[in-house]
């Protein structure tokens, strides 16, 4: 757009494409990149040729369609399933996030007890929001949620 708008300002005759190098695809970024550093163009937004978006933000229009985009759409169970098996067994790197909450889920109205790894688990598979497990913890709240669930912190292995 910074091109189109100084072409249509300044006239298509104030600008000159020149060829300064013929290289093999593999090299492109590598040349891109030298000639940024020895010419440093006014018109190319791309800072670093191997980083495009490196230094550039989205416009708060941008952010608003990809943010409208995934509004109201959750993966699939399928998927859920997929992501969650693609993820067991493999350590976090030390030092990352807390470790996870063990937590037993009762269903008071059918006498069903659940052990569940994790608190975002158990949110996943009741399909509540992990935050209203949270809340439950942070509030210590004894009364079942919704009438129909009790959940218990149980001890780390």
């Amino acid at each position: 757009m910074q091109i189109c708008r100084a072409l249509l300002k300044h006239g298509s005759s104030n600008f000159s494409l020149t060829i300064l190098e013929y290289c093999e695809p593999e090299k492109c970024l590598i040349r891109e990149k030298h000639y940024w550093d020895l010419f440093k163009p006014e018109y190319n937004i791309a800072q670093d040729p191997t980083a495009p978006m490196y230094g550039r933000n989205h416009s708060e229009e941008s952010k608003t369609k990809i943010s409208d985009a995934m509004t109201g759409k959750n993966h699939s169970e399928e998927s859920k399933t997929k992501i969650s098996d693609a993820m067991k067994g493999k350590a976090k790197p030390e030092g990352s996030g807390r470790p996870s909450q063990q937590i037993e889920v009762t269903d008071i109205k059918k006498n069903i007890t659940t052990y569940y790894d994790s608190i975002r688990e158990a949110a996943r598979v009741l399909n509540i929001h992990k935050s209203v497990i949270d809340n439950y913890f942070s509030r210590n709240q004894t009364k079942p949620y919704k009438g129909k669930y009790t959940f218990i912190k149980t001890k780390q292995n």
